[in-house]
């Protein structure tokens, strides 16, 4: 068993996040009222001073002023910047990483992919520049051209979660930037030295390509500081990514300043596998889907709808697997399930796990902490339930490795489980069936935002957009068109010719 880590250990880690910090140039950390803590001893990294409610107005302020130069610096160029961050993630890769692990507690592999995806939507972005493209069409007036183009947004304010603390916020960074707009952040007070380090590094690539730094605001604190940014009719579009909870308080408040959101909030994953599915290939997906980064992804595998025909031989599978997984200290050689983020998160699964018991639920293995670690830091095995059917708290998202197993005989009821859910993020099926898969992606199919055959729910790629609907808040980041939420779209006509003819026919005098 992995020795006890008590306050030795956290001097340890400390001294390991200050050293990063030190080699990325980061500037000198003010000591303050916001504590930097690491889920892996449960102890204190630094503390780092919350910026005053007086010094967001300022930022956003900065931001403002920035904007009216970058929106006229041409896209091409302003992906100099984009592209220059992307340099320096790559040569900072495993300094990142580190502090990932260091404050989300995520093993050095799921650590290293969130910072690949960082450089990944740096080259998406860069490419992204060249095509912005608008739409040319048909005019019913002779001598006149019809056609859309789009404008820089301004001041875009991104409020990021702890769970994926860098990847995130490059989503929507590296994408506003190139459309001309600028950034105000808002990180997750759970992990401000990641956002402190991908802030010093753009705002190094920023002056490296001649850019002004200022296109780029950090702002730390608790939720007083997001409303502030959330409040403000200078910021037109604010992104925001998690709870449910959050977004409902966040949604209001833009809206009443006629503003725009794009909210990336709860995923109460599910999928359905069939009687015809490669189970060994399913029971692979579902474990990391699960019980990955402790359950803790808006993508993690929570509900499991499972054909009673084959329902006896993949929970067999499953718990053969949730009984090797390694969980601890994310630094330590073969752990594949680190801690969870804080008591509270423990607390909630625990109390999850009582309810599913108390309604008929049978706890196949796992949902017991793990010793060793200090009464600070919080362990447990990924849990497996089987369900006698989806009670109240199998459709509430629990954000912990609990996986949920219903099982059902016809195919249409297994749809209508997955999606009486009020929230629609992500979703897949296993199975071998064509006519089960395409039925599953038809539009009475899933209703989630990203819908997957014989691959679990989380591990999306940046190509495509991400985003659910329902509750989950029906906003996209990343790939494919998720750029024209960042921008502002003006619809031209042209009048080549000496005559001034009307719409509709219309005559006038």
């Amino acid at each position: 068993m992995t020795e006890v880590l008590d306050d030795r250990a956290t001097r340890q880690l400390a001294a390991r996040a200050d050293s990063v910090l030190r080699r990325l140039d980061a500037p000198p950390i003010e000591s303050g009222d916001l504590s930097a803590r690491t889920p892996i001893t449960g102890g204190e990294l630094t503390t780092l001073r919350s910026t005053a409610l007086p010094e967001v107005d300022a930022a956003i302020g900065r931001a403002a002023a920035a904007f009216h130069a970058w929106r006229g610096v041409p896209a091409p160029v302003r992906a100099g910047t984009v592209r220059r961050l992307g340099q320096l993630l790559t040569e900072h890769k495993s300094d990142l990483a580190e502090l990932v692990t260091l404050e989300a507690g995520k093993i050095p592999a799921e650590a290293a992919g969130e910072v690949q995806e960082m450089i990944d939507i740096c080259e998406f972005a860069v490419g992204l520049s060249r095509q912005l493209y608008g739409y040319t069409m048909p005019s019913e007036r002779p001598g006149h051209r019809l056609m859309e183009t789009w404008h820089p947004l301004g001041v875009v304010g991104v409020i990021s979660a702890f769970n994926f603390p860098v990847a995130v916020w490059a989503w929507n960074t590296a994408i506003a930037l190139v459309c001309g707009d600028t950034v105000v952040w808002k990180p997750s007070e759970t992990t401000p030295l990641t956002a402190v380090a991908c802030h010093t590094l753009l705002r190094r690539a920023a002056a490296e390509a001649g850019a002004d730094p200022e296109i780029h605001q950090l702002i730390l604190g608790a939720s007083d500081i997001g409303a502030r940014l959330v409040d403000d009719e200078r910021v037109p579009l604010v992104s925001a990514t998690g709870s449910v909870r959050m977004g409902r308080l966040v949604a209001p408040r833009v809206a009443e300043r006629l503003g725009r959101c794009l909210l990336e909030l709860g995923g109460n994953n599910g999928a359905i596998v069939t009687a015809s599915a490669d189970l060994d290939l399913a029971a692979r997906a579902i474990v990391f889907a699960a019980a990955g980064t402790a359950g803790q992804r808006c993508t993690t595998l929570r509900r499991l709808i499972v054909h009673r025909d084959v329902a006896g031989p993949l929970v067999d599978r499953l718990e053969r697997a949730y009984r090797q997984l390694r969980v601890g200290n994310p630094f330590d050689d073969g752990v594949l399930v680190g801690p969870l983020i804080d008591g509270k998160a423990h607390t909630a699964m625990r109390a999850a796990l009582d309810k599913a018991v108390s309604d008929g639920g049978e706890l196949v293995c796992g949902g017991e902490r793990v010793d060793g670690f200090g009464d600070d830091a919080h362990y447990v095995r990924p849990a497996l339930v089987r369900m006698p059917a989806q009670t109240a708290v199998v459709r509430e998202e629990t954000f912990a490795p609990i996986l949920y197993v219903l099982t059902y005989d016809d195919f249409e009821h297994a749809i209508r489980v997955h999606n009486e859910v009020p929230q629609g993020l992500s979703s897949s099926i296993f199975t071998t069936d064509q006519r089960e898969a395409e039925r599953f992606l038809a539009a009475d199919g899933s209703d989630c935002g990203i819908a997957n055959v014989n691959i679990g729910t989380s591990g999306a790629e940046i190509g495509g957009a991400f985003g659910g609907e329902k509750q989950t808040g029906g906003g996209r980041e990343s790939g494919s068109d998720s750029w024209k939420a960042y921008m502002r779209r003006a619809t031209n006509t042209v009048n080549y010719s000496t005559e001034l003819p009307l719409a509709q026919g219309i005559e006038f005098g």
